[in-house]
């Protein structure tokens, strides 16, 4: 990319990004399969400000097409869906944006820039939550916004005021003064000042020593994760796995194309499964897991497991929760960089533990995070 902002969380840049480029009776056409909270606040609190959500299927160029309309502002998808780990086909989407004269934006969280760069596949920019794999150890909240610097604001068809025609804040154009670099200067000095989205000296501080190192745990965590995930396909009480490094996840074409392979390991750090005692063996598993924390972050150095149904996207409904991928009985694994054989014997003991008998089902804490 041209230039990058820091915001002091991943939704502060999902939101600055909204508020710099969408006004009130504008919509949004986003892959139907993504992160609870960016659907919550895309659905609930962009909504406020006059903004319609619009989800799509995520892997379906045409249902982006025909969503998308002279009033969307943007596109949004994810590199890997949350939790699903779908992969949308990013040119192609990238070619329907802009042939509506809209911007792709693409949350790379889960893939990284280690994994994926998908600017290089037609993104206009790009956003992370840097308290995941970015910092690595989980102890800074933080965000980024990375602008390409590609896409032609002043086009005629499209209509950014914030870009294109004296600024309503600073009365000059952004484009004219900052070239390639427009889209990033509107984001710091039109959303993030005003907005208070501002990372703070010391995150963004931790946050640079953690990407200092991000390609080399990216080996391990992803080396780790098939590990993990070859081992729950063969386990008897797991009743699915659903991984890109597999050939029958339903998108491992697109993740092939657009990740790094890393060797044939370079799929991610996360796996989805489910038991065979449903939602209520998925609950009893995190809470029985030792090593393994029962946490709802991902992309930490810890492996830390969570039940997206009853946390990350308990604010959905049951229909909501399934188009965005996430069926009651889902375990979202964001695997660490501890010795595979210790993970696998945690992982064992929790499934004996939540697929044996008990004498009472204790009920799910609903909660948020990532």
């Amino acid at each position: 990319g041209t230039d990058a902002v820091a915001t002091n969380s991943g939704m502060a840049a999902i939101d600055t990004i909204t508020t710099v480029l969408a006004r009130a009776g504008d919509n949004v056409v986003a892959s139907a399969e993504m992160y609870g909270g960016t659907s919550s606040y895309l659905a609930q609190t962009a909504s406020r400000r006059g903004v319609e959500l619009r989800t799509v299927d995520t892997t379906d160029p045409a249902a982006y097409a025909e969503a998308v309309d002279d009033r969307t502002a943007y596109v949004h998808v994810e590199t890997l869906a949350n939790p699903s780990l779908a992969t949308p086909p990013l040119s192609a989407v990238a070619e329907v944006a802009h042939d509506n004269a809209a911007p792709l934006v693409v949350d790379n969280t889960f893939a990284t820039p280690a994994l994926c760069r998908p600017i290089e596949h037609g993104a206009d920019v790009t956003w992370s939550s840097t308290t995941k794999w970015l910092h690595g150890a989980g102890t800074t909240v933080g965000g980024v916004l990375v602008d390409g610097g590609t896409f032609p604001w002043d086009h005629p068809e499209a209509d950014y005021a914030e870009f294109d025609g004296d600024n309503p804040a600073f009365g000059f154009d952004f484009v004219d003064r900052f070239g390639e670099r427009a889209f990033a200067e509107a984001a710091r000095h039109r959303g993030v000042r005003p907005l208070g989205n501002a990372q703070s000296p010391f995150d963004a501080w931790q946050t640079l020593q953690g990407v200092t190192t991000l390609p080399v745990r990216m080996e391990r965590h992803c080396r780790n994760t098939r590990v993990l995930a070859e081992h729950l396909r063969d386990h008897p009480q797991v009743a699915w796995v659903r991984y890109p490094g597999f050939e029958d996840h339903p998108t491992h074409a697109a993740a092939a194309e657009y990740l790094d392979s890393h060797d044939g390991d370079g799929f991610g750090s996360v796996v989805v499964f489910g038991l065979e005692g449903g939602y209520d063996a998925g609950v009893r598993f995190c809470e029985s897991v030792e090593t393994i924390s029962f946490l709802a972050n991902i992309g930490d150095t810890r492996s830390l497991v969570v039940h997206p149904a009853s946390t990350t996207h308990a604010q959905l409904d049951e229909a909501a929760q399934r188009a965005a991928g996430v069926t009651p009985d889902l375990l979202r694994f964001s695997v660490g960089l501890e010795d595979p054989t210790d993970l696998i014997a945690d992982v064992d003991r929790a499934i004996d533990r939540a697929t044996g008998p008990t004498d009472e089902t204790q009920p799910a804490t609903a909660g948020g995070g990532s």
